[in-house]
């Protein structure tokens, strides 16, 4: 019999645990060599775990448990032979009968009948709950320290009128590390936003024109992304502390532009990054983005792609949101936040008119970023995209969208 130890492999520099997300097999299963078995969450994404050997399955980890990297997740018999037909071997142990020792396991109380152990008093008292509201599932009616984690306020005497279940599920580890960098941002910076709207009428002509062709060229299609990257390019050359970082006493300015790309994933929000967007064409960038998103939505996109990133763009956008003030990627300095185009009346030339608008909103840490960069950077991010030809083509559209 040979036995392979399966241990958590390295996600990335810095990062010493995953939690175990999802086991795509059950123990006792045969799997194939290079057979996805696991998803595991780390504070920067969900990773799929595959086979190292075919064989049959030993689980050494359950669903949600935090393991270190290194650490022994599962065995692989490598010299059972496959079973016939689609049926999996299982060994004597299945995870229901795990499952069904664990809640049969006895629990220690010693406390009197009725009351809340000390254990739970304590999870209620944090929580403001009355002992007398919640109903104990220990022997005699005793109040465990698990009713007491599972209690939630009273929402008061509501009629029954329909279902009312509620469902208690832990976040996964990138869900939490999401969280608490959000707070973070909230607390350490000085973060403000400011607004303004882009008339995207030269856009949508310029797509209207070479579309076709762009995409019949270069297997891409002409989105507003590669306008919106290179525009953002050229404003951060203009306004680079907006392209800046802290780092305790000191600021941290790049001369590239790594541009982050916020997009939301099977497991939430994940942020790859365009590594120095100011080298690529048009063409360049979209195909950048495609290839990224669909990493992402794949559940294949590594942490070396969303580590790093000196600005990053977010379109609420795609989900019809009108404005928002986008939160800070950390430690960056700023954020740009496209949104819906809206047909709105327009001011133009003495008349009014309707044309596409879409408001922006740059959100920027005050500490390193004054209101003077903040303005004209969204300002300068505006007149690249109502004057892409001009600005961003060098006046031939033509040769631009042909690299």
């Amino acid at each position: 019999m040979s036995v392979l130890e399966m241990k958590v492999p390295s996600p990335g520099e810095s990062i010493t645990e995953v939690e175990i997300a999802t086991w795509l097999v059950e123990d006792g299963d045969y799997v194939e060599k290079d057979q996805p078995i696991a998803e595991v969450d780390s504070d920067k994404a969900t990773l799929e775990l595959p086979a190292e050997e075919s064989g049959i399955i030993t689980l050494k980890a359950e669903e949600g448990d935090a393991v270190e990297v290194g650490a022994v997740v599962c065995l692989i018999d490598t010299s059972a032979a496959k079973p016939e037909g689609d049926a999996p071997a299982k060994t004597e142990t299945s995870k229901e009968e795990k499952k069904v020792e664990v809640k049969d396991a006895p629990k220690a109380a010693t406390y009197a009948t009725g009351t809340a152990s000390p254990a739970a008093k304590k999870v209620l008292a944090e929580k403001g709950i009355e002992t007398s509201t919640v109903k104990g599932t220990g022997k005699d009616g005793r109040i465990t320290k698990d009713d007491a984690v599972k209690a939630v306020p009273s929402m008061g005497t509501q009629p029954a009128n329909g279902t009312r279940g509620t469902e208690r599920k832990k976040m996964s580890m990138l869900r939490r590390k999401v969280a608490e960098r959000l707070v973070a941002v909230k607390n350490e910076t000085a973060m403000l936003t400011t607004f303004n709207e882009v008339n995207m009428q030269p856009i949508f002509d310029l797509r209207k024109q070479f579309k076709e062709d762009f995409k019949a060229k270069h297997g891409v299609g002409l989105g507003f992304m590669s306008f919106f990257t290179l525009a953002v390019v050229r404003a951060l050359r203009m306004y680079p502390d907006v392209n800046s970082m802290i780092d305790g006493d000191f600021q941290i300015k790049q001369d590239f532009q790594d541009i982050s790309i916020a997009v939301s994933g099977p497991k939430g929000l994940m942020v790859p990054v365009i590594r120095n967007a100011e080298n690529l064409s048009f063409r360049g960038v979209e195909s950048e983005v495609k290839r990224l998103a669909l990493k992402a939505r794949d559940g294949k996109i590594t942490v070396d792609e969303m580590t790093g990133g000196t600005f990053t763009i977010t379109n609420g956008g795609v989900f019809g949101s009108m404005l928002s003030t986008p939160i800070i990627n950390p430690p960056q300095s700023g954020i740009l936040g496209m949104h819906n185009i809206v047909n709105r009346p327009m001011a133009v030339n003495g008349g009014v008119i309707i044309q596409p608008i879409m408001y922006v909103a740059l959100s920027y840490d005050h500490r390193i970023v004054d209101g003077r960069e903040s303005v004209g950077f969204l300002v300068a991010v505006k007149e690249a995209l109502e004057n892409p030809v001009e600005l961003l083509m060098d006046n031939n559209p033509t040769k631009a969208l042909e690299m």
